[in-house]
């Protein structure tokens, strides 16, 4: 016999973690599944180490505020970015207080957020975009200085040994925060199981197909055993990093057409000595290299997880085929359709800084690496760090009516017309703006359920159909009551 449920979320990650944690809180009816193909959740991109474990607000990346020509810097993205960040909180907040989540230090602690940047025409940018943001509520609070001795009390592993005349800046938002969505992931999924969630790890989603009547059969077997078996289900949720293309595509839905993926790994060097982490406790990014996709950004991290600080300098590109650490050479070969492969093409055409900026990557050795590192942390010592693989990226290739096949960096949805079935492509800043992105697809997938669902949202999450920006007085009350909940005052 078929089992019949609700809801099958495909992959234990964050996003089908916060999928089915709201749809429990709102339908607690529901008979929902999750299948994880490997051994339990939060493996792969969720996973701390393979994440940089930044709650992205907007706060330090500067490529969600690019310098356009001449034109005036624009705050609308960063802007839109906190305001996301800030229902995640909201909503971890809630979660906290029913007991759902365990104390909030286990997956949330408050470090600085920092921006550092060297050479006068960074310099003269970074003083622009501190002038445009302290203008925002949401951004209340964000420091600058070009003077050392201030720079040294914030982060005082960039100015030891630093040269003498080199222009430098930065900026400092004391309320940034390191998340470790590993737990996060844990916790929820644990919550779900305790509810009557069925989570079954170890098995692996082998095809999607529609039936008459709308619902899903969904084809599974165990990954122990191999074991065939299938579910038919009212709405599927494809959270399954890299491989959401390939079971998107599996599925047959027309809105998946012309979208590709390209995978991008990346490396991270680590160390744990208590004398370098003692020095250190923030978030500081900087400039991308030329070339360099915007999850390259460099970044000299704080790290909690499991209680332990530790510090993290990267990431480094790597290339591998596989969309997912635990998936297969044919990945990136197996995705190609007549739909999407001119798209693809284009990509590879316009973007040659992209395959420079890689190749050069990929020779850098260990201590090409920590002379990278140096740009950051001048005395820092071969010996001291450690190279860690982190997850891999599969940035979305789409083709695009004006401009061809193009690279897009961030998340998107692709769901079905219908609504029955949803998934989701992309990387950074996703699990920061997990619960945003989700509400979005219960709007899109849910349309007759959503209206009566509203009064719960506002419920878990009290700002929800607000801009917290719009209202200086609201995003103070917001951020304060969020951070008192979630233990992070500064």
């Amino acid at each position: 016999m078929t089992e019949n449920v609700d809801v099958v979320l495909i992959g234990g990650g964050i996003m089908s973690a916060t999928l089915g944690t709201l749809l429990h809180e709102l339908q607690p009816e529901w008979k929902i599944v999750a299948f994880e193909r490997l051994s339990d959740v939060a493996q792969e991109s969720s996973n701390p180490w393979n994440n940089a474990g930044t709650g992205h607000a907007a706060l330090c990346e500067l490529n969600y505020m690019p310098q356009q020509g001449d034109a005036p810097l624009d705050p609308a993205k960063a802007v839109s970015i906190n305001e996301q960040f800030q229902q995640s909180r909201q909503f971890w907040s809630s979660l906290v207080e029913k007991g759902v989540l365990d104390a909030p230090s286990t997956f949330i602690n408050a470090t600085p957020h920092m921006t550092f940047v060297r050479g006068e025409k960074d310099v003269a940018y970074l003083k622009n975009r501190y002038e445009v943001l302290k203008e925002q509520p949401l951004f209340a609070g964000i420091e600058y200085s070009e003077d050392s001795r201030v720079i040294n009390k914030w982060a005082p592993l960039l100015m030891q040994q630093r040269r003498k005349g080199e222009p430098f800046a930065a900026t400092r938002v004391p309320a940034g925060t390191d998340v470790d969505f590993g737990a996060l992931t844990h916790q929820l999924f644990d919550h779900l199981r305790k509810s009557g969630v069925s989570v079954r790890t170890n098995h692996e989603v082998k095809s999607l197909k529609r039936q008459k009547d709308g619902s899903w059969l969904v084809k599974y077997r165990t990954t122990i055993g191999r074991t065939p078996n299938d579910i038919r289900a009212k709405f599927v949720f494809v959270g399954a990093g890299g491989w959401a293309l390939k079971l998107l595509q599996n599925a047959g839905i027309p809105e998946i057409k012309g979208y590709g993926v390209f995978p991008i790994g990346g490396q991270f060097l680590k160390t744990t000595d208590p004398q370098i982490v003692a020095q250190h406790k923030a978030k500081v990014y900087s400039q991308a290299s030329v070339g360099a996709p915007p999850m390259s950004v460099p970044h000299l991290d704080t790290r909690v997880v499991d209680g332990e600080a530790s510090l993290m300098f990267g990431p480094f590109a790597t290339f591998s085929p596989k969309f997912l650490k635990n998936g297969s050479m044919f990945d990136i070969v197996s995705q190609v359709r007549a739909h999407n492969l001119l798209p693809m093409l284009q990509v590879a055409v316009k973007n040659p800084d992209l395959i420079t900026y890689l190749i050069s990557e990929l020779l850098k050795n260990h201590a090409k690496k920590v002379d990278s590192l140096r740009t950051f942390m001048p005395t820092a010592k071969d010996e001291d760090w450690t190279l860690i693989n982190a997850g891999q990226r599969a940035q979305v290739m789409k083709k695009d009516p004006k401009k061809g096949g193009v690279l897009q960096f961030g998340t998107e949805v692709v769901a079905a017309a219908d609504g029955s079935i949803a998934g989701l492509l992309g990387a950074s800043p996703g699990a920061s703006t997990a619960v945003p992105i989700m509400l979005d697809l219960l709007k899109r997938c849910f349309p007759d359920e959503y209206p009566g669902w509203e009064p719960e949202l506002r419920a878990l999450i009290p700002t929800f159909g607000k801009k917290l920006n719009a209202d200086p007085a609201l995003a103070e009350q917001s951020t304060e009551a969020t951070a008192a909940a979630l233990g992070i005052n500064v």
